[in-house]
């Protein structure tokens, strides 16, 4: 389980970094389309830190950053290498699939900080609250991490921010607001949906090596 958890949740952070490109719209309303399968990846590092320990979700959260990173460069490289005559789309790829550097430093940050943040109240509840009812070390770790990466994403990719050079993907406050909101609480509805993610992996003893827990 903790193989699969793992390989899932680098896949969500990709598909949803690449999906946040666009923003669309729900009853009439902005919002960042990465949102509906970015959400998932806390209950997804939950499940890792249940099954490999705090040291284990600490490494999993930067190395998705890394490859998160990786892929927009590389998408970049690919974008500019020369199309072959044949391929006639040359134009329409770099147009898609170049990074949006914005938009990609402010997911990556986002999702460091709120993943982490989600790791030690994780780390905090089992240890200190109860290391029974699984649900709830679930739902309050992602509580507090939801809102973090939302408020992160949400202004450092669309917000009108002083010093800051490149305003092409400048939204108006009001909408900046709309995709905090709305992103909130989409998020938070797939977050409670992926709870049950946690009962799939036998939980581990929590006296043992508890500053690893």
């Amino acid at each position: 389980m903790a193989i699969v958890a793992v390989g899932a949740y680098v896949g969500a952070q990709v598909i949803a970094d690449v999906a946040s490109v666009k923003v669309g719209s729900i009853t009439g309303r902005a919002v960042d389309m990465g949102t509906f399968v970015y959400p998932i990846t806390f209950t997804l590092r939950d499940v890792v830190h249940k099954t490999l320990g705090r040291r284990a979700a600490r490494t999993l959260v930067v190395t998705a950053a890394v490859v998160n990173l990786f892929m927009a460069l590389y998408l970049l490289w690919a974008a500019r290498w020369p199309s072959d005559p044949s391929f006639t789309l040359g134009p329409e790829f770099a147009a898609v699939m170049a990074p949006l550097w914005r938009i990609t430093f402010a997911s990556i940050v986002a999702e460091v900080v709120s993943e982490l943040a989600d790791t030690e109240v994780y780390h905090w509840f089992v240890r200190r609250v109860t290391t029974r009812h699984q649900w709830a070390r679930v739902a309050v770790s992602n509580a507090v991490s939801v809102p973090i990466d939302n408020v992160i994403f949400a202004v450092a990719a669309f917000g009108s921010l002083p010093g800051l050079a490149d305003h092409s993907l400048t939204l108006p406050w009001h909408t900046v607001w709309d995709i905090f909101v709305v992103n909130l609480t989409v998020k938070a509805l797939v977050s409670m949906a992926s709870i049950p993610l946690i009962y799939m992996a036998p939980d581990r003893d929590w006296t043992a090596r508890p500053d690893d827990a």
